[in-house]
């Protein structure tokens, strides 16, 4: 099949300068009595402008509810929400691999408004034939592991929605490394154990948006 990066530059190319190589082979009257040539100060013939009217001045990208990556925080990025006016909406974002670079699993994190018990939430995503039953673990430097229930899966993959008391989350800011322990549903005597880093996570959480209710 023909790549239609390198096809679509010829094809333009040819549309653009067709209506000129028309115009050029166009026979040109011999100049006499009846025939005077044009001023030089003579209005650009319609062939001519017809050209510029085939070209596309651009017009400026729309990037309103567009995601983007604002800042990093060592092993954290800020991930936002770009906002016509106002406060951009904001999380804290990281991927986990499997220790060779692969992607596995991601992990969203955002404050939330004061008077609850939980301070912040999080949503894990995982990989689909996840053991479900399982559930989904998490232990912060070596310590007691929490376990967490999976709200639903999709075609992207299976979710953990979370909630992180203050307690939490002040392991988290002390912490170096979390652990993220899946279960395979097609190998279930197995676990899958997931590092997440904590490094830069109590900038990033001091500068995250707080999700309103």
């Amino acid at each position: 099949m023909t790549n239609y990066l390198t096809a679509l530059p010829l094809c333009a190319a040819l549309a653009i300068f067709a209506p000129l190589a028309a115009f050029s082979q166009t026979a040109t009257p011999e100049t006499t009595e009846e025939t005077a040539p044009a001023p030089a100060d003579a209005a650009p013939s319609s062939a001519e402008t017809s050209t510029e009217s085939l070209l596309s001045l651009g017009e400026d990208v729309n990037e309103v509810g567009q995601p983007y990556t604002r800042d990093v925080n060592e092993a954290w990025e800020m991930r936002c929400i770009r906002a016509e006016e106002g406060e951009e909406p904001c999380q804290m974002y990281q991927m986990m691999d499997d220790g060779q670079g692969a992607p596995v699993a991601e992990i969203s994190l955002f404050r939330l408004p004061e008077g609850g018990q939980a301070v912040a939430g999080a949503t894990i995503i995982v990989p689909l034939e996840t053991s479900l039953t399982a559930q989904l673990t998490i232990s912060i430097d070596g310590d007691k592991a929490r376990r967490y229930p999976f709200a639903f899966c999709n075609p992207v993959g299976c979710y953990v929605r979370l909630g992180l008391t203050a307690a939490d989350v002040a392991s988290f800011k002390r912490g170096n490394e979390a652990v993220i322990t899946i279960v395979p549903a097609l190998a279930p005597d197995q676990q899958v154990a997931l590092p997440l880093s904590l490094k830069g996570f109590t900038a990033s959480f001091d500068a995250v948006s707080i999700l309103d209710q």
